[in-house]
């Protein structure tokens, strides 16, 4: 069509009709047809393109592809899923790029495997209807797992309690026996550790747990009355009424250092005892933005992750100076916290 118009225009301009003339007859800006005309003698040609530059101006630099190839590379880090790699170079001030473009580098370059032993989710399970929780120590879960030893049919348990909201591991145990004076021991501990009984009544956290015969034993759900802290139960064979407890199992044993079986009680509590220490300080847990447990359950998640924010935020103006060429030297780049704050960057960019 633009063609066509441009062949109309100069077949009447041969015949002393003014390219004004044409346009208006055309109702056409005559600026537009100069462009279209400018186009055509440049060899660009007149098919329509996307608005904007061709690039994007806050694109990743090569030598910031090159921090995330090279830190992905080193061997303590190989076990890392691409979120948790990403999480990691933030804390240490490494670069400031989004989870997305680090999956793209490292798929680029044929980085990107299935680190887990367990199938992904199919995404057709629903989970149970739960009252919005603002705060650690509002509802608790848990549940007891077999951990296999060298001995056929013979196992033992290991009995774990989460707070939901900030997925802390609040105490843990391991034992020969699945009894209720065993769940009572882990039970105990957590309102010792965290203070629990020194709260009103009201304020006091409710436990969720499945309908293993250690949960409804007497003497656990009195244990629970006494202390006002009401005991939901999951649906019978229905896992997903209880997903952290689960899904944190299937973290302890899917970890590349479990070791799968255990001599006796003795190795497993010098094997959980820094596991946990690790998983409530160090672990980035998905299911809390990336932060560690003990992050979340100390109440600085949401400044931790405004903090990421506005670190990923600066990056991309600063790669945006440099891209325009406002900045001559990207090879010198270093971390925004170090070098510039959100008001020189601006002032870079709009000066």
């Amino acid at each position: 069509m633009k063609q066509e118009m441009l062949d109309v225009i100069e077949s009447a301009r041969d015949k002393g009709i003014s390219v004004q003339r044409s346009c208006s007859v055309l109702m056409i800006n005559r600026q537009r047809v100069v462009r279209w005309q400018n186009r055509v003698r440049r060899g660009i040609g007149l098919e329509d393109t996307k608005p904007g530059p061709r690039k994007a101006l806050h694109r990743l630099l090569s030598t910031e592809r090159q921090q995330v190839l090279d830190f992905a590379k080193k061997e303590e880090f190989a076990d890392l899923s691409h979120r948790i790699l990403t999480v990691k170079a933030w804390e240490m001030d490494l670069f400031f790029v989004s989870f997305s473009s680090v999956y793209r580098i490292l798929k680029d370059e044929g980085m990107m495997i299935h680190r887990g032993y367990h199938r992904s989710h199919n995404g057709r399970s629903r989970a149970p209807i739960r009252k919005e929780l603002t705060g650690p120590n509002q509802r608790w879960c848990w549940d007891i797992s077999y951990l296999h030893t060298y001995e056929k049919r013979i196992f033992l348990y290991l009995y774990l309690l989460l707070d939901e909201y900030s997925r802390k591991a609040i105490s843990w145990l391991v034992s020969w026996q699945q009894d209720a004076q065993t769940a009572k021991l882990l039970i105990d501990q957590a309102l010792t550790d965290e203070n629990i009984l020194d709260l009103p009544e009201d304020k006091r956290p409710e436990i969720i747990n499945d309908r293993g015969r250690q949960m409804k034993a007497k003497s656990v759900r009195q244990l629970f009355e006494d202390h006002a802290m009401p005991q939901l139960f999951s649906r019978p064979r229905t896992p997903n009424d209880n997903p952290f407890i689960e899904s944190a199992f299937s973290t302890v044993k899917c970890a590349p250092e479990y070791p799968g079986v255990f001599l006796d009680k003795t190795v497993a509590d010098n094997y959980f005892n820094p596991y946990f220490r690790w998983y409530n300080e160090e672990h980035y847990h998905s299911g809390i933005d990336y932060v560690t447990p003990a992050q979340a359950h100390q109440g600085l998640r949401n400044k931790i992750i405004s903090e990421r924010k506005q670190k990923l935020d600066q990056q991309r103006q600063w790669r945006k100076a440099v891209n325009r060429g406002l900045i001559r030297d990207p090879h010198l780049l270093q971390p925004l916290s170090e070098t510039a704050n959100q008001s020189d960057i601006c002032s870079v960019i709009h000066p």
